[in-house]
């Protein structure tokens, strides 16, 4: 069974999401939080496998949360729960170690479904939503200074940069092998080719370079 630890500031969205999550065979609801330094201390002591962490939450949000669970309890994973307001925030637990996040008002299914990603290794980056979240941050920033590109991009072959690209959506390998007409067994190789070439730790802060430096195609 997998572990999971939710934490949420909102009563009724907190107990729900457990009660619901609990009637599923393959999971354990090991405790509940309501704000991430909460979070972290239910995490140390209960070390469950996943937290599902709102993101705006007072004393300390989700962001302040992430970074102290990644930072220190490396077998625990984190899976953000929010809204499509949050688009910065979102980008910003991204960075501090989370495997993805979830809209709330997603159907269970899908949230369980994303539960078992995670725990598999995978990261969640639900593709439609992250489009839009990845457009919007860009509208916003359009009078901002752009960062520059970093050279070590120069590294990376046109077709690596085409699978970058998508990361950038929340495309996984299968997705990735369709749209570009190539193997997933290719398209792993490319993944773990550019991870390395761009000094990465994984494929979320891949897809987090993708949207940074605008490398997704709108």
């Amino acid at each position: 069974m997998i572990k999971i630890l939710i934490v949420d500031d909102q009563e009724l969205m907190r107990d729900g999401l457990a009660t619901i999550l609990n009637l599923r065979p393959e999971i354990d609801v090991v405790g509940v939080a309501s704000n991430g330094q909460e979070a972290f201390d239910k995490a140390s002591e209960l070390r469950p496998d996943i937290v599902l962490m709102d993101i705006r939450m007072p004393i300390a949000n989700g962001v302040e949360g992430t970074k102290l669970i990644t930072s220190s309890l490396p077998d625990t994973k984190v899976l953000m729960l929010t809204t499509f307001s949050d688009s910065e925030l979102i980008f910003e637990a991204l960075e501090e170690g989370a495997s993805g996040y979830l809209l709330k008002d997603m159907p269970t299914d899908a949230i369980v479904q994303a539960i078992m990603t995670v725990q598999s290794g995978g990261m969640v980056l639900p593709r439609e939503s992250t489009a839009e979240i990845v457009k919007e941050m860009r509208k916003n920033k359009e009078t901002n200074h752009v960062n520059e590109v970093p050279k070590i991009i120069n590294d990376l072959t046109e077709r690596e940069l085409e699978v970058l690209s998508k990361i950038g959506f929340g495309l996984n390998n299968k997705e990735i092998a369709q749209e570009l007409y190539i193997s997933e067994g290719t398209v792993k190789n490319h993944v773990s080719n550019l991870i390395s070439k761009l000094e990465l730790r994984d494929r979320t802060q891949a897809a987090i370079f993708a949207v940074r430096y605008h490398i997704s195609n709108f």
